[in-house]
């Protein structure tokens, strides 16, 4: 659960995001430009977290005031081996470094709901964490790591983890409402495992982007679910996109590769922390979703 160290909000003086075009930080950036926060993205063309020069060219970037959110890390889609996993650990090493020689507000860490165990079916932030691949691993070592940092350095540390996020500007083609409504728009179908039975919870990213913005303006720590509360089945999803598309869309089932499993997430820390926050649902998330994407064809 989050505690807060402010009991109202409060703007940070200026937020710096380490991954400056990623979907998160993307979403995020604007959220803090309607509220007029002061922010500083930064991508790796600028400060590469891999490089060993990394902690020596953030510390020219950070101030003590400032709030630091790392949304940065290599994601399934660059790679689920080894590799992958000890460049994303690399970098946090080097987050370490950083927070070991300079100090900064408050740190948020995006984390993901793949460190719990994927046999739980109900999920909460107290829920056990054990990794059933090197992605999910990597999460658990990157908040270990800057737990400890942060510990050290008495800095504020909130882990947030999102379910699986949608929205129109999604670089990852995950499956699910992302994957269902660019194939629906672009060619007309929608694919499904098996029947689409496994319910799933689905956050819409602006929703994420508000989360931690809350967090910011709270100045919140501890952990917590970036979760809509409401699991649905990816037939249903698939359903709703046929219902608000504008073309034609057919639905094709594809052999399942694996055994049926549904995750649902306990939303009460999240309510708790954040009494007048309510996440959308998807049959109001995907519409915009689609009105978004129509916009920019």
């Amino acid at each position: 659960m989050l505690t807060h160290l402010y009991s109202t909000p409060k703007p940070p003086a200026r937020v710096v995001i380490l991954g400056a075009n990623g979907f998160l930080s993307l979403a995020l950036a604007a959220a803090l430009r309607d509220e007029r926060i002061s922010f500083r993205a930064v991508g790796s063309q600028e400060v590469n977290l891999i490089d060993d020069s990394a902690p020596q060219k953030l510390r020219d970037i950070i101030k003590p005031d400032d709030s630091l959110v790392i949304a940065s890390a290599l994601t399934p889609d660059k790679g689920r081996d080894v590799a992958t996993l000890m460049k994303n650990l690399h970098m946090a090493s080097h987050l370490c470094a950083l927070l070991g020689a300079v100090s900064c507000s408050h740190v948020i860490y995006i984390s993901s709901d793949a460190v719990y165990d994927s046999r739980s079916s109900l999920i909460e932030e107290a829920s056990s964490c054990e990794p059933s691949d090197l992605y999910a691993l990597m999460h658990v070592g990157r908040e270990g790591m800057i737990r400890s940092a942060c510990k050290t350095a008495n800095i504020p540390l909130a882990i947030v983890r999102p379910c699986a996020v949608y929205g129109a500007g999604d670089t990852h083609y995950s499956y699910g409402p992302n994957r269902f409504v660019r194939t629906a728009l672009a060619d007309g179908v929608i694919r499904l495992f098996g029947q689409g039975e496994e319910k799933r919870d689905h956050i819409h990213v602006e929703d994420v982007a508000a989360i931690l913005k809350l967090c910011l303006l709270y100045r919140s720590s501890g952990v917590v679910n970036a979760v809509s509360g409401q699991a649905v089945s990816f037939l249903d999803v698939a359903n709703l996109i046929l219902s608000v598309s504008s073309r034609a869309v057919k639905l094709e089932l594809q052999p399942r590769g694996g055994p049926i499993t549904h995750r649902h997430f306990d939303i009460r820390a999240l309510i708790h922390a954040f009494p007048g926050f309510r996440p959308r649902s998807v049959d109001t998330g995907i519409p915009q979703m689609i009105a978004a994407l129509s916009r920019t064809v």
